[in-house]
């Protein structure tokens, strides 16, 4: 888990529950990664903590948050399954949101 929390506060099944909603939500393979983190932000008006969902297919690099923390999310959470194309990443686009 990457972020500002407590050293020793990762809760590993949290992070593999969102990460196999994530593989099987989006139908991805054992061999396309998937990299879940619980981010804190100290931007005005965004969440204290929020959790980033990143994973990669033969298409680029796809990323989406939650807005709570990862002990929170539940699978209702993640993002429609027809809107995996819309996550893509294109690099040298950024923009604030993400």
């Amino acid at each position: 888990m990457l972020g500002f929390g407590k050293k020793g506060s990762i809760d590993g099944p949290a992070l593999d529950r969102v990460r196999d909603w994530t593989r099987e939500h989006f139908k991805l393979t054992e061999d396309e990664t998937v990299m879940v983190s619980e981010i804190a932000c100290a931007v005005p008006g965004c969440p204290p903590v929020e959790t980033h969902v990143v994973f990669w297919t033969d298409q680029g690099r796809h990323h989406f948050k939650v807005f709570k923390p990862l002990a929170e999310v539940a699978e209702d959470d993640l993002p429609p399954a027809f809107m995996k194309n819309a996550l893509t990443w294109v690099e040298g686009v950024g923009c604030s949101c993400c």
